[in-house]
């Protein structure tokens, strides 16, 4: 109960109305939209090295998995990771919940790479998060 000028208010629960109901994306939509992610991702790393990228099941020297599939979002052959060592994780979610997938990245993470979290909302630019020794590593090493 509040108290506000000596008057009590009830505060009661907001009915759902058809003006008022949160709209909830379906299933197939969200996962179309990770898929997208992930083939975004997949089209940069093959931009950067100049190895063919393709769907789950092309044969690619990159690859974007299936969704719902165990392991990191982007699969690469080891000459691929030679130039881009990095266990990529793609989130494309409208609340963000960092921590949680940044420990799915470090137990998907391959041996002999970083983690590396590529995450989006709708109508926004992707964002990189990583480990912030590891870029601070990689930044003194690119200046030299």
């Amino acid at each position: 109960m509040i108290i506000l000028n000596g008057w009590k208010n009830k505060l009661k629960p907001m009915k759902r109305t058809k003006h008022n109901k949160k709209k909830r994306i379906s299933v197939q939509s969200a996962k179309a939209k990770g898929r997208h992610l992930q083939q975004y991702v997949c089209a940069k790393i093959s931009e950067i090295t100049g190895y063919e990228w393709g769907s789950s099941g092309d044969d690619k020297a990159i690859e974007s998995r299936p969704m719902g599939q165990k392991g990191m979002d982007i699969r690469m052959e080891s000459q691929v990771r030679e130039l881009f060592p990095f266990s990529v994780e793609c989130k494309f979610q409208e609340s963000w919940a960092v921590h949680g997938w940044v420990e799915q990245a470090k137990d998907n993470q391959m041996k002999g790479t970083d983690w590396l979290l590529v995450c989006k909302r709708s109508r926004k630019k992707p964002v990189v998060i990583m480990d912030a020794d590891r870029f601070f590593d990689l930044y003194k090493a690119y200046i030299g």
